[in-house]
């Protein structure tokens, strides 16, 4: 059976020698192959409008694609909210994480002479904006690549959602890998690190695993957060740090939080990412977002207006990705309609992410509220005793979202729901081990999602 990665390689040569240069890099080169299963097959895209166009679009074209590689009916579903990929020309890494439904694949030579590397290619620091908000996290990236394993050891970067943590840990990969080939990097999200560390115990190879991740000479590690509650995984990767620090191997991290605000985070793991160098990315201002704006529209044959994009970035403050998702709707927009795009027509155009930007974040009760209507239950079900299933599996998914759409901690989240931080934190770790294991189930979360973030339009 073909891996989902083939499927995709296929199917996307044949929409790039359909489609033009432009709407391939555009639309298609950045999307990622997520799942194929039971005549649905999963892309990953990264924004909300990124995924509404493509639907619009391209959902056709991709369908096609996909059957003419399978051989069969296709039906297309479309995520948002992964990272962009290598183009599919790219060779693929050593030990990449494995696709849902594959066996891993088997361990690498560590002693090859060229080391492989999975990231995207387009993350380097010349397509990176520099502004007030990133001038200290920019230069402690670029003091890395000059000297790894010596200066800022570890790495700490640190921020909300979207404004470039990913960027720049795959653009030190990229400038290591770039001045010597020979270098093994390693770059991965916690997530792929506990799956692989999973697939290592139930295999048998864990020693494999452990060989490969001690032994690399830079590793990158994204979304550390959600190490939050696993402590068999904090202590293998406990284990891996201290082996890769105590012989100068450079350590890079990136997280939503600042290591002593992720809780359940062994007091250990927090001293160890706390020892080296922490840079916190801020939101951009006006003049930054008008400049990453101009720099993303360089990769499209179609320009938009000065005056749109100020307009764009006065009325997208707090998300690149989003500021991202509207330049690339405004370009589809033009390349399909051959129309130039002006302020007013960018305005009706963008207006439900204008909407989104102005929309408050949702309260917790509000989550109880939306979570208990969904699943035909009252509020009072929601924090009360009860422990029935479907109630308590209701709450659980209001937890889930309460600690990831809110600022609010576990602690805190925990009196809204008369439980404890404990009851918050396992909650969201089952949430998120069972969206990995049952698509019925991940969908049905998504579609809770939608809503919640959807609520008013």
């Amino acid at each position: 059976m073909k891996s989902v990665e083939n499927i995709w390689r296929e199917a996307s040569n044949l929409l790039k020698s359909k489609l033009n240069e432009d709407t391939y890099e555009t639309w298609i080169a950045g999307i990622r192959p997520i799942l194929h299963a039971e005549g649905v097959f999963t892309i990953g895209v990264s924004s909300h409008m990124f995924s509404d166009w493509l639907a619009s679009n391209y959902k056709g074209d991709i369908e096609e694609a996909l059957e003419t590689v399978l051989g069969a009916a296709i039906q297309l579903r479309i995520e948002s909210g992964h990272e962009s990929v290598a183009s599919p020309d790219e060779p693929e890494g050593i030990f990449a994480p494995k696709a849902r439904e594959e066996a891993p694949p088997p361990p690498p030579d560590t002693h090859a002479t060229t080391w492989k590397l999975r990231v995207n290619s387009r993350c380097v620091f010349g397509s990176f904006v520099v502004g007030e908000n990133t001038k200290m996290a920019h230069a402690a990236c670029m003091a890395v690549t000059e000297n790894p394993g010596t200066l800022y050891n570890p790495l700490f970067l640190y921020s909300r959602t979207g404004l470039g943590k990913t960027h720049l840990l795959q653009a030190v990969a990229n400038k290591i890998h770039q001045s010597d080939p020979r270098k093994r990097i390693q770059y991965l999200t916690s997530e792929e690190f506990s799956n692989l560390f999973i697939e290592g115990l139930k295999s048998g190879t864990l020693s494999k695993f452990r060989e490969l991740y001690r032994n690399v000479d830079v590793l990158l590690v994204d979304d550390v957060q959600f190490f939050t509650g696993k402590e068999k995984f904090q202590e293998e990767f406990f284990h891996t740090f201290n082996s890769l620090y105590n012989n100068h191997k450079q350590i890079v991290l990136a997280s939503d939080q600042p290591p002593h605000e992720i809780e359940g985070l062994e007091k250990r793991l927090v001293s160890r990412f706390g020892q080296g160098m922490i840079a916190d990315i801020q939101r951009p201002d006006y003049e930054t977002r008008v400049a990453i704006l101009r720099k993303k529209q360089e990769g499209h044959t179609i320009k938009i207006g000065d005056e749109v994009l100020s307009y764009i970035a006065k009325r997208i403050r707090s998300n690149i990705r989003d500021l991202e998702g509207a330049l690339i709707r405004l370009v589809g927009y033009s390349s399909v309609t051959n129309t130039a795009v002006d302020k007013h027509m960018a305005e009706n155009l963008l207006e439900n992410l204008f909407e989104k930007e102005n929309r408050p974040p949702p309260t917790v009760d509000f989550i109880q509220r939306e979570v208990a209507d969904y699943f035909d239950l009252r509020q009072a079900d929601i924090i009360g005793k009860s422990r029935p299933k479907n109630i308590a599996n209701a709450r659980q998914i209001a937890m889930f979202f309460s600690r990831t759409k809110t600022s609010h901690s576990s602690t805190v989240i925990g009196t809204f729901f008369n439980r404890n931080h404990a009851t918050v934190l396992h909650a969201v770790d089952t949430v998120k081990r069972k969206i990995g294991q049952d698509e019925e189930y991940r969908r049905e979360v998504r579609a809770l999602e939608r809503r919640i973030e959807n609520a008013g339009d």
